[in-house]
C-alpha cells in the first residue's frame, strides 16, 4: 500500500583518547593488558549480518521515546528478524510494551492527515480493527479524500469484509482513477484481487 514514510536517524560517535605509551610490564593476575586496552574502546560494532537488525532496533527506540508507539511497534517487529538473539529478545519485549500503551492510552489525532497516518501505521502492524476507526474518522473530516478511501478499502479487505472493501476502493477509484492500477499491484490486496467482488472492480475488462 502506498504510504508516505518519514525517516530520521540520529548518529552518535564516541572518541577515546589514546593513553601515553607505558613501559611494558608483566601481566598481573593472569590478565592480558592488550585485551584490557581494547576493552576500553567501548562496545564493538554489530557484525554485517546483524547490522540491519541493529538499525531497525535503533529506529524503533527513537520512535518509542517520542511515544509514537504504533510506528515503533512496526520497527520492533522488523528488529526481531535477524541473527542477534539479544536484539530479538529486546524487540519482543518492546512490542508487548507498545501493545500495552496502544491499548491503554491511544493518541488523540486532530487533523485528517494525523488520523490517516496513525490508521495506516496500525494497518501496517495488522491491527485492522483499530486502523478502521481512525480511517473512518479521517473520512468524516473530508469525505473526498481518495487516499483515505483507498486505505480503508485495504483495511476492510484484510478484515475479511470484501464488499466493504469493494465500496471503499470503488470510491477511491472514482476520485482518482490511478488507484485502480495501484490496487492491482498492492501486495496487501494480492490474495483478494482475483476474488469477487474486487475482481470486476480491478479488472473490468475481464469481467
Amino acid at each position: 500500500m502506498p504510504v508516505k514514510k518519514k525517516a530520521a536517524k540520529a548518529a552518535a560517535s564516541r572518541r577515546v583518547a589514546k593513553a601515553p605509551p607505558k613501559a611494558r610490564a608483566e601481566p598481573r593476575n593472569g590478565k592480558n593488558p592488550t585485551a584490557a586496552a581494547s576493552a576500553d574502546k567501548g562496545p564493538a560494532k554489530p557484525p554485517p549480518e546483524s547490522r540491519n537488525q541493529y538499525n531497525a532496533f535503533e529506529r524503533a527506540i527513537q520512535l518509542f521515546r517520542k511515544q509514537q508507539f504504533a510506528q515503533a511497534r512496526e520497527w520492533f517487529l522488523k528488529a526481531q528478524e535477524g541473527p542477534a538473539k539479544e536484539i530479538k529478545a529486546n524487540a519482543e519485549l518492546h512490542v508487548r510494551m507498545c501493545d500495552r500503551r496502544l491499548q491503554s492510552a491511544p493518541p488523540a489525532p486532530r487533523s485528517l492527515e494525523e488520523h490517516y497516518t496513525y490508521g495506516v501505521a496500525l494497518l501496517n502492524s495488522r491491527q485492522a480493527d483499530q486502523a478502521r476507526r481512525y480511517l473512518e474518522a479521517a473520512l468524516r473530516l473530508d469525505p473526498r479524500a481518495e487516499h483515505v478511501h483507498y486505505a480503508l478499502g485495504v483495511c476492510l479487505a484484510l478484515s475479511g469484509d470484501l464488499q466493504g472493501a469493494y465500496d471503499s476502493l470503488k470510491r477511491a477509484i472514482e476520485l482518482q482513477p490511478r488507484n485502480r492500477v495501484a490496487a492491482r499491484h498492492d501486495p496487501d490486496l494480492e490474495e483478494f484481487a482475483q476474488r469477487p467482488p474486487l475482481q470486476r472492480l480491478l479488472y473490468p475488462d475481464s469481467a
